[in-house]
């Protein structure tokens, strides 16, 4: 399709992305200076339309996907997506849970171990080949996890407190996203041991993925007001973080679906190619081998007292050298022990017959 488009145009569409991302993000920043609240919730429900999206794609391709890191993560999202949005609801200011002051901030706690967590415990899918990915149970299983959770925060009201207005974060919160961060450097080694059952494309954007939110939650400690300017840099990395996640999944899902749905049958496809392609000149080596070993099994003319051999032209040449010619073989020259003791009884009659009499 690019070759038909002029190469001023193709160059112009390299820049459209990047120049529609920089209006989008410009946006942002003057939405918050005009309403905070609604620039947090832009960002987060595009990180809830990500989600969501990631499992749509993961629940209804799960026969098909080859990669359980892509299905385990595609699944768990769904729940990160429904505590991001609760979230949303119960952010300071958005006057929906009104019967306590500290939900919102629970709730992005909740929603960052659950993802560290996910990111971290799928590469125990790829770790282990006996680990089947069941998906109904993992369904069932982030389902009891999410509920018990939001239990603690909205009914149980047991989840220790993250922030207090007027005071800023509280112990609890800052170390928690210190252990996030842990948890996510530990998913960034394993996804780099791992970065064979990804394809490039999916590897670097999954790496970029994960790093920004660990920057993301390293601002979320700096933090001394929900509207204030360490929280609005915090989400603006948690856009880019998600956004990479987009593209590694979701994106990649539709312009090159193959690569990764099917990416061990490709990689396996790829494999047999190639060792069909050996075979293939294996077998025309042999064939050639073959070739060479039916021209010397015919009739050969050979002279029957000198030995020598009568090629396709008409020409005698030494035994040795036309078997030199039409085979691989080399030879070194000696005596046989019928010969030799030939050889050493002529030797001793010509020097009894050259030796002078003794007078």
């Amino acid at each position: 399709m690019n070759q038909l488009l002029p190469t001023d145009q193709i160059s112009g569409n390299k820049f459209v992305k990047p120049f529609i991302l920089l209006l989008i993000l410009a946006g942002l920043y003057l939405t918050s200076l005009y309403n905070y609240l609604l620039f947090h919730s832009l960002v987060e429900f595009f990180s809830i339309f990500v989600a969501f999206t990631l499992f749509m794609l993961a629940w209804h391709a799960r026969q098909y996907i080859q990669n359980p890191y892509i299905s385990f993560i595609g699944i768990a999202y769904l729940f990160i997506g429904f505590i991001d949005l609760l979230h949303t609801l119960s952010y300071t200011g958005m006057s929906i849970f009104i019967d306590y002051d500290y939900y919102g901030n629970q709730l992005w706690i909740a929603a960052r171990y659950l993802e560290s967590l996910s990111l971290l415990t799928a590469f125990a899918f790829l770790a282990d080949r006996n680990l089947i990915i069941r998906p109904g149970r993992i369904l069932a299983g982030f389902t009891l996890i999410t509920a018990l959770l939001v239990a603690s925060i909205f009914y149980w009201k047991i989840f220790p407190i993250c922030f207090v207005e007027g005071q800023g974060l509280t112990a609890f919160k800052t170390v928690s996203e210190y252990i996030i961060c842990c948890i996510l450097v530990f998913s960034l080694v394993l996804l780099a041991n791992y970065k064979k059952k990804f394809t490039v494309d999916v590897y670097r954007l999954l790496t970029w993925a994960i790093i920004l939110t660990i920057v993301s939650e390293l601002t979320f400690t700096l933090y001394v007001s929900n509207y204030g300017f360490a929280n609005l840099v915090g989400h603006y990395f948690k856009i880019f973080s998600f956004f990479c996640i987009y593209q590694a999944i979701v994106v990649t899902s539709i312009e090159k679906p193959y690569e990764l749905i099917f990416q061990d049958l490709t990689k396996a496809n790829n494999k047999l190619a190639q060792e069909v392609e050996t075979r293939k000149s294996a077998e025309s080596e042999l064939r050639k081998a073959l070739a060479d070993i039916k021209t010397l099994s015919g009739l050969l003319p050979i002279c029957s007292v000198c030995n020598k051999i009568r090629d396709d032209q008409g020409y005698w040449e030494k035994i040795e050298a036309y078997l030199a010619t039409h085979t691989n073989a080399s030879f070194s020259h000696g005596y046989c022990p019928e010969c030799f003791k030939k050889a050493r009884q002529e030797l001793k009659d010509y020097k009894k017959a050259n030796t002078p009499a003794k007078s």
